[in-house]
């Protein structure tokens, strides 16, 4: 692991935040599931624990009972610096297809005029990026994914809508990502992906882990149509490749 300098604090009487170098960096985000591998392997119990990892941090959430801190902080300290060898965890490269079709991308001429592009220039930027997945929240399945090219950055909405539509691509200053549920947002909505994100009842409900990439790719309405009903009925084939840590 790399020696960054990281900060520990108290995260509330059950939690713990580790936060590294304040900056959108991919190899800060290896370094951190490197660590989130160690601590699983090698020092916590995850029956009690729970780790959630984002673009510069780890919460560490005990389940049961709270927590000493200063006890932990010297341990998460030393486990840290011990920097365990550990095989790097195998990562996905998932390609997801969305229609951007007018009806869904709602804002994409509003986003075209913005930035001064054709509609056919933003779809080819946001399918030709592969885009890395720093972050799970907000909603169960809501993925953040950096990498986004500049030439696409957009500020969110001034006015957040009461209800986007589940499937539904945003961008958002440097970021994109898609709404696994119908939810209130800001995001600008450029097109829909017909891919459940999440899904309760599954073993594992959301596919998609920290520090995977994601590529989108256009498909016509009518291709969006069979996919949504493949999706639904649970026999959509999803396309991944695995890719170097």
């Amino acid at each position: 692991m790399s020696p960054y300098s990281i900060s520990i604090r108290p995260f509330g009487v059950h939690a713990i935040l580790v936060e590294w170098p304040q900056r959108v960096d991919e190899a800060i985000l290896n370094d951190i599931l490197l660590f989130i591998e160690h601590l699983q392997h090698k020092c916590l119990d995850t029956h009690n624990w729970e780790i959630v990892p984002s673009y510069n941090s780890i919460t560490l959430i005990h389940r049961e009972k709270p927590i000493d801190y200063n006890h932990y902080k010297q341990k998460i300290e030393s486990w840290y610096k011990k920097g365990a060898k550990l095989k790097k965890r195998q990562r996905f490269l998932w390609r997801l297809p969305v229609c951007y079709d007018l009806e869904f991308g709602i804002d994409l001429q509003e986003v075209s005029e913005k930035l001064n592009k054709s509609i056919p220039e933003i779809i080819e930027l946001h399918t030709n990026s592969q885009y890395t997945v720093y972050g799970i929240g907000f909603l169960p399945g809501f993925m953040y994914l950096g990498g986004l090219p500049s030439e696409l950055e957009v500020p969110r909405r001034p006015e957040p809508r009461l209800k986007v539509q589940k499937g539904a691509v945003g961008l958002a200053g440097k970021q994109t990502g898609i709404y696994p549920q119908e939810s209130p947002g800001g995001w600008n909505i450029i097109g829909n992906c017909t891919v459940t994100m999440f899904n309760p009842k599954n073993e594992n409900p959301c596919f998609v882990n920290v520090g995977d990439r994601v590529q989108f790719y256009a498909i016509e309405r009518a291709e969006y149509d069979l996919h949504k009903i493949e999706s639904e009925v649970g026999i959509y084939q999803l396309q991944k490749s695995i890719i170097d840590a």
